[in-house]
């Protein structure tokens, strides 16, 4: 990288690295984990530096889905921060990036409108949303207001998701489900990922193909087998609804999966470390989360390379970090909700990923 490249980094690369040195630590999972009970889990992360902030709030309020709203503040800010300063072309795609939730946020709306939900029970499931948000949380409440989705869909004109919803709404009308529009949104949004994500140059370009490609090997992976084994659709169907790129997954080995072929023998060839996890038959659903789990460690340890080895000034110093935070935070929603439900270790520990000692040890 040039001295200039080097310099734009500069100070992004070093916010990056003093946030990654704040994840939560093995020994607050430990402390976590074997937290007798919700109240004690909010004691615990009301003393952590990433955390406590967002928590800072009347305690009676704190209940866990509310806990779970706030501590999610802190990848909303954290993006805000990381896309203020971060160098053009690597910038667009933390832009990009961040909009997922937004896409997310979009989803999320349409089902709480599909089943009756209040505008007080959609807000709080909703990820929070700092600058760039192209949907405020004033629109996505009229949206909810509006009580039918083609009129909240029509509340969306202007935006860039207008579009791709109008022409998904035949298909909803025909089907009577959500599945056509949230699978448009899906696609759409990661169509534009990977195109910014071909724009960059150098390490930029082999740092984003090689993260983000793992995320859509895994959606596209595990699209396609769900929609095969649970939602029956044809060949053709689950073609058109996967993407035809990523990292190592192929389009070939979509199709092998749409036409029936074993989708473990697929995932052994291109990911002959988690073999071990295919080993034990399951039921098809706890089979498939068992496969995605791993596939997951497989990208949680390239992030964790990524902050750790090789040059240090490249955006995907600042994508892996990003991808950390979003598995710790899932994981402490798992955390929350087991707590809050007086859930066993043993029923939840195994869905958590990022306090993996094999990973952060």
């Amino acid at each position: 990288m040039s001295p200039e490249g080097v310099g734009a980094y500069a100070q992004v690369n070093a916010t990056t690295r003093a946030l990654y040195s704040k994840l939560l630590s093995q020994a607050t999972w430990e402390r976590l984990i074997q937290a007798q009970n919700f109240e004690v889990v909010l004691s615990v992360l009301s003393k952590t530096e990433a955390y406590a902030p967002h928590l800072d709030i009347d305690r009676t309020l704190l209940t866990p889905r509310r806990t779970v709203y706030q501590i999610k503040n802190h990848l909303s800010r954290t993006y805000e921060k990381l896309i203020r300063i971060s160098p053009e072309p690597g910038r667009q795609l933390l832009i990009q990036l961040w909009r997922l939730y937004e896409v997310d946020n979009l989803k999320a709306t349409l089902r709480g409108i599909e089943t009756g939900a209040s505008w007080n029970q959609v807000l709080f499931v909703l990820s929070p949303m700092a600058r760039p948000s192209v949907l405020s949380t004033a629109l996505l409440e009229e949206m909810v207001r509006s009580g039918d989705v083609e009129r909240a869909i029509r509340l969306t004109e202007g935006t860039p998701y207008y579009d791709t919803l109008s022409h998904a709404m035949e298909r909803y009308r025909e089907e009577q489900s959500l599945f056509p529009l949230e699978v448009a949104l899906d696609l759409d949004y990661y169509r534009a990922l990977w195109q910014i994500v071909n724009e960059l140059t150098g390490l930029d370009h082999e740092w984003a193909v090689q993260l983000i490609g793992s995320v859509i090997d895994i959606n596209n992976l595990m699209w396609a087998a769900r929609y095969r084994i649970f939602h029956h659709l044809s060949q053709e169907e689950i073609i058109n609804y996967t993407l035809p790129f990523g990292y190592q997954v192929t389009d070939e080995d979509i199709r092998t999966v749409a036409s029936g072929g074993d989708v473990t023998a697929v995932i052994a060839r291109i990911y002959p470390e988690i073999r071990e996890a295919m080993a034990h038959p399951q039921a098809p659903e706890a089979g498939l989360r068992a496969l995605e789990q791993a596939l997951e460690q497989i990208l949680i340890q390239r992030c964790h390379e990524a902050m750790r080895r090789g040059a240090p000034f490249h955006i995907g110093v600042q994508v892996a970090y990003l991808m950390l935070t979003e598995f710790e935070i899932r994981d402490l929603t798992v955390l929350i909700e087991a707590k809050a439900t007086n859930m066993p270790a043993e029923f939840f520990e195994p869905l958590l990923e990022i306090q993996h000692p094999d990973i952060m040890g």
